[in-house]
């Protein structure tokens, strides 16, 4: 799975909503960070929800989640960071009687 390919989707998905102006990511020592331009006034919390929703629609069918968390704004311009991971699974039973134990994995 090529994860560039699927940032460049979740951008281009992000750029489509009307009241976002400008959105592109940048990679800063192996961490990508979400630069968002919103229109003036705009809410925070429908932001969030928009980001999630949309990386929610690239990622379906994939075994991905993602990760967002806020780090600054400035005026209408946001400044997140935001990941897509390969959730890790366990392939062994360690005998610490996990909740997500693979023994108790059906299928």
């Amino acid at each position: 799975m090529d994860l560039l390919l699927l940032w460049e989707e979740f951008i281009n998905l992000l750029n489509s909503e009307k009241y976002i102006v400008k959105a592109y990511y940048k990679k800063i020592t192996g961490i990508p960070f979400l630069y968002i331009k919103v229109e003036d006034s705009f809410d925070q919390k429908k932001l969030e929800h928009a980001i999630r929703i949309r990386a929610a629609q690239v990622m379906k069918g994939k075994q991905l989640h993602s990760e967002t968390t806020f780090v600054r704004a400035d005026h209408s311009f946001y400044v997140y960071r935001h990941r897509f991971f390969v959730p890790q699974e366990k392939m062994f039973c360690c005998g610490n009687l996990c909740v997500d134990c693979i023994r108790l994995k059906k299928g």
